[in-house]
């Protein structure tokens, strides 16, 4: 279920990351959806849906960081 705008987001997005985060996680979960759609090319018995949420995540900390409860630029 790929993501048409940052307002579909799951709420533990949409809550903690500021809007430049939750466009590049938008971005890699869709990318995500469509690279994992074969289970031959992930790991162990995570869901397409899982994988997508997991790539998404680490795209976003590759930019930010969380600093006590609040996300913030590298």
């Amino acid at each position: 279920m790929p993501y048409q705008r940052i307002t579909e987001l799951p709420d533990r997005v949409k809550d903690h990351l500021p809007r430049h985060a939750q466009e590049i996680y938008k971005e890699a979960f869709n990318h995500a959806w469509d690279e994992y759609k074969d289970p031959d090319d992930r790991r162990g018995d995570d869901s397409r849906e899982e994988v997508s949420h997991k790539v998404a995540w680490s795209a976003v900390k590759r930019k930010y960081e969380k600093e006590g409860d609040n996300w913030v630029q590298k």
